[in-house]
Parts: structure tokens; sequence; C-alpha cells
């Protein structure tokens, strides 16, 4: 199974994200845009395992507070003038990073290493190609991106408010042509 741990958005964002992609969409229709039922903040990506009963044991261990996030302001990756992955920028409390570090310390034992990469949260809302961050240095950008960008730029930055995740989830991620499909395998309550 490909697996995930990652927060979930509240109902009232999704409506507020997706309504932002519908402007968005004309400027960048050949990139991939994400549904807004499978928005969502990555914890931990953990790919192909087996060991499906293992995470769910560590993950109960896991303890954490509710975390305040406030979604605001858009970014590009891997740069703005190489647009690849078109984001929200998310910032959380002080519960946040705890709760990242201890995910990562459960599952360290099963073999899951910890990101190296300092951990930036964000919520994607559409690929281009691959939709690959870090792929090659020679990967040109997506036109689209660059149009959405362009556009921002004369905007101002866009807030959508605040919210509170009062759990995190184990989820199971299927790709297909049609996009990932992704199905919640537990939930981890928060305080």
């Amino acid at each position: 199974m490909r697996l995930f741990v990652a927060l979930d958005i509240d109902a009232a964002f999704r409506k507020r994200l997706a309504e932002f992609c519908d402007q968005m969409r004309p400027l960048a229709p050949e990139v991939r845009w994400v549904g807004p039922e499978t928005f969502h903040i990555t914890l931990q990506f953990l790919g192909e395992t087996k060991k499906v009963d293992e995470i769910r044991q560590a993950l109960r261990s896991v303890e954490g507070s509710p975390i305040g996030l406030a979604f605001c302001g858009t970014g590009f990756f891997p740069a703005p003038n190489k647009p690849r992955v078109f984001m929200v920028g998310i910032e959380g409390d002080g519960h946040l990073q705890p709760l990242v570090t201890a995910i990562g310390a459960a599952l360290e034992p099963l073999g899951f290493a910890r990101d190296e990469m300092e951990f930036k949260p964000h919520l994607t809302l559409a690929r281009a190609g691959g939709g690959r961050p870090w792929g090659r240095p020679d990967a040109r950008a997506a036109p689209g991106l660059q149009a959405v960008r362009v556009k921002l730029e004369k905007l101002a930055p866009p807030e959508f408010g605040t919210m509170t995740a009062r759990e995190f989830c184990l989820y199971e991620s299927k790709t297909s042509l049609a996009g990932a499909q992704y199905t919640k395998l537990e939930r981890y309550p928060l305080g």
C-alpha cells in the first residue's frame, strides 16, 4: 500500500480553496488541478509498504495538541520563475512542528527515515507534468502556471482564514490516470 500521514482540511476551507482554484483554472487549463476532496497537509510521506498494522500501532503512540493553522498566500515549487507546483502557504502554531517530529520519531524504528529537508507546510493546488518539484534542473516551467503567477503578482495575497486541526490521519493513496484517490485508514485525535 502507498501511505502518507496528513492533516485533513475542514469543509469550509475546501469550499474556499475550490472557489479560488476555479478562478485560476482558466489561466492554466493544461495542468492537473487537485480536486477539493483530496486537499490535505502532508506531514510525512511513507511510500509503498506492507507495514500497515505496525504503522497504525506506532501512530497511536503519538501525542499532540490541536493545531492552529492559517492559510495565507500562494507559492510555486521549485521556484517562482520555473513553476511546476502551485500551492497555498500554511502557517502552523507552535504545536505543528512537535507533531511532525513525534510522527517521525514513532515511524523511524519501522524504517521510515525522517525528511532531511525542512518541513514547510503547504497545500498543493495544481501540478504540471509529473508534478515533481525537484525534477530535472532543465525541466521547463508550465506556461499556465506562469500565467497564474503573473496574475497573482497583480493581486493582494489571498487570505483563506484559519482553522484548528483536531486530528491527524493515516491515508492510503491510489494513483490512476484520473488522478490520485485518498482513503483515510485511521484517525488519531490531538489533545
